[in-house]
């Protein structure tokens, strides 16, 4: 039997119409209703493609020459977007970007969770978006024997060497300038991930948006760092409001970031940052909202949806170092959060006790097991709040929410896909998903939050 043959070939040239855009931006052209995707081709838009990739079900091509462009494109401010893997939409204006999230929401729910008829908000924006990233965690190299840093180029693990970055607080591109200063200055050598050599791994820097305080963290790929002392001595005097200096130790063969040991090599093992009236303490390896603004933003979304009256017993599956926890324990009766990580529960009881909350309790382990146990300890609460990472729920965790029968479950997603497959499992299960609010946490790249007010039926 022979192959059913594509409509296009590797190195045709042709016109075409843009249409729609993938989940990760590319534009989307359809030739007798076979797909071909074009990174930076924007719906509207007409243009010459050049086809580089062909597989039975679509193609890849590249943008020779735009005939015709979108009323919604715009001249990216970013020198590297071209090469740069780290935002995908710089060329798309800001109003094209929120609509695009919205519309990509919609057509995950229908076409993913067979929910069509689910209403979906307009996605709530930014009045700046950019440099609004407090977090950086940059990739260090070598190449032609000097040091680079950058984010990787896309679908690769080539480091586009970044002098600055658009969406970073300027901050953070401070810090990563300087320590490739230090490390040429210093004879730190650039990690070879291919050869497991060199020292300097990643650069990763932590900003607070309202104390001001930074913290530096340096990934190496043992305790070795040459000329430590000197080292940290240069960063507090080039960066006066530097607190803490932390080195982390990465000895493994892995694309993971942070390895399992860290030692403070000067000032403070955290930094301080508020959301509302919430402070929290952020140590180098915990998670925490990489864009303060709409954080508060999306937190504020999850509670108008968990709708707290002060006598609920709440769960926050998934609580991290407890910032929705306490966002919630302002309101709630009794606030129960479950974490994996045990540095993150640490960080939690912290935080709970630097603000001064008394009805949060934190346990360490897997949600879809705890949650149980506090089922057969006599724990009925009312609402249940899910920020899963973006493999989303496991289903045994939806098992133990259906089990528990909340009135109110309001999941918080930073994939749009995992959010749609979880509510269809829900909405098979005696839930009803009655709206959701996509909120741009991520403005320039394709990633998209959203929160889901689901009820009990």
């Amino acid at each position: 039997m022979s192959k059913q043959a594509t409509p296009v070939k590797k190195n045709d040239t042709m016109q075409l119409s843009f249409e729609d855009l993938t989940h990760d931006g590319a534009g989307v052209a359809k030739l007798d209703g076979y797909p071909i995707f074009v990174p930076r081709a924007l719906p509207g838009e007409e243009g010459q493609v050049k086809i580089v990739k062909v597989k039975k079900n679509f193609a890849i091509g590249r943008l020779v020459e735009l005939t015709d462009e979108s009323e919604n494109r715009e001249e990216p401010p970013c020198p590297i977007f071209k090469r740069c893997g780290g935002c995908q939409l710089q060329h798309l204006s800001y109003e094209g970007q929120l609509e695009y999230k919205q519309k990509h929401v919609k057509d995950v729910l229908a076409r993913i969770g067979g929910l069509p008829d689910v209403p979906v908000h307009a996605t709530l924006g930014m009045a700046d978006p950019w440099r609004y990233r407090n977090k950086a965690q940059v990739p260090v190299g070598e190449r032609g024997g000097h040091i680079v840093a950058g984010f990787y180029a896309e679908r690769s693990h080539e480091i586009v060497d970044m002098p600055n970055c658009v969406i970073q607080h300027e901050e953070n591109d401070k810090v990563v300038q300087l320590v490739k200063k230090l490390a040429v200055k210093y004879g730190i050598r650039g990690y070879d991930e291919e050869k497991h050599r060199g020292t300097l791994r990643h650069i990763v820097t932590r900003h607070g948006k309202n104390s001001g305080e930074l913290m530096v963290v340096l990934v190496t790929r043992g305790k070795e760092l040459p000329n430590k002392k000197n080292l940290v001595q240069d960063i507090r005097e080039e960066l006066p409001n530097v607190t803490s200096i932390v080195q982390n130790i990465n000895p493994k063969r892995t694309n993971v970031i942070f390895g399992e040991k860290t030692e403070v090599l000067w000032g403070e093992e955290v930094i301080y940052d508020t959301i509302g009236d919430i402070r929290f303490a952020i140590s180098a390896r915990s998670f925490y909202q990489v864009n303060p603004t709409q954080t508060k933003v999306l937190y504020d979304q999850a509670l108008a949806y968990a709708n707290l009256s002060g006598n609920e017993t709440v769960i926050d599956a998934y609580c991290g170092i407890g910032t929705i926890s306490l966002f919630l324990a302002q309101k709630a009766k009794k606030v129960l959060g479950v974490e994996i990580v045990p540095e993150a529960i640490t960080d939690a009881k912290k935080n709970a006790e630097i603000n001064g909350f008394t009805n949060t309790e934190f346990v360490v382990g897997e949600a879809e097991k705890v949650m149980p146990w506090w089922y057969a300890q006599g724990v009925r609460p009312e609402v249940i709040v899910v920020d899963p990472p973006r493999k989303g729920c496991d289903e045994a965790l939806l098992e133990a929410i259906i089990n528990m029968k909340p009135k109110r479950v309001v999941y918080v997603s930073c994939n749009p896909a995992t959010l749609a497959r979880d509510l269809k499992y829900l909405s098979e299960h005696g839930y009803e998903a009655k709206e959701v609010q996509p909120v741009d946490m991520f403005p320039q790249t394709t990633h998209c939050e959203a929160v889901a007010k689901i009820e009990l039926v």
